[in-house]
């Protein structure tokens, strides 16, 4: 069960990670222009321009490493270093998941990103996905780590 639950986790994550560098690159997907997808998915108001390539790349590229954690912690892959930092590793990743999905729908975070229609698509999907992975994590990690 926690190894299918990692692959999940794995696959979700990586397609993130892909989204961010194919965005990154110059794919408009799911919107027609550059100012519809940074209204969709950064949410500042104002907002018109995506972050550049750079940026796109870097965060594609942690979400990348983030995304083989549940591999190293299922046993799925074997972890080159000790088991207690593959847990330290999970406790900041499901503290950085959960603790996002939380704030899409506080106050503060609502009014720093009030763009529509990232505000809309923050409460309904991105908040509850990253709470979603972060509860994963934290499954996973409560199972132990081998």
């Amino acid at each position: 069960m926690i190894q299918w639950l990692a692959i999940a986790l794995f696959v979700v994550l990586q397609a993130i990670a892909d989204l961010h560098a194919a965005w990154g690159l110059g794919w408009r997907w799911p919107y027609d222009s550059e100012a519809g997808l940074a209204k969709a998915v950064i949410g500042t108001p104002s907002v018109t321009r995506m972050p550049s390539l750079a940026a796109c790349l870097v965060v594609a590229g942690l979400l990348a490493v983030v995304s083989l954690w549940p591999l190293f912690a299922s046993g799925l892959l074997t972890a080159p270093w000790p088991a207690w930092l593959t847990q330290l590793a999970g406790a900041g990743l499901a503290s950085v998941f959960v603790g996002r999905g939380i704030a899409g729908y506080l106050p503060a975070w609502r009014s720093r990103f009030s763009e529509q229609p990232f505000a809309g698509l923050d409460q309904r999907y991105y908040a509850p996905l990253c709470f979603a992975i972060g509860t994963g994590i934290l499954v996973i990690l409560l199972q132990g780590i081998p």
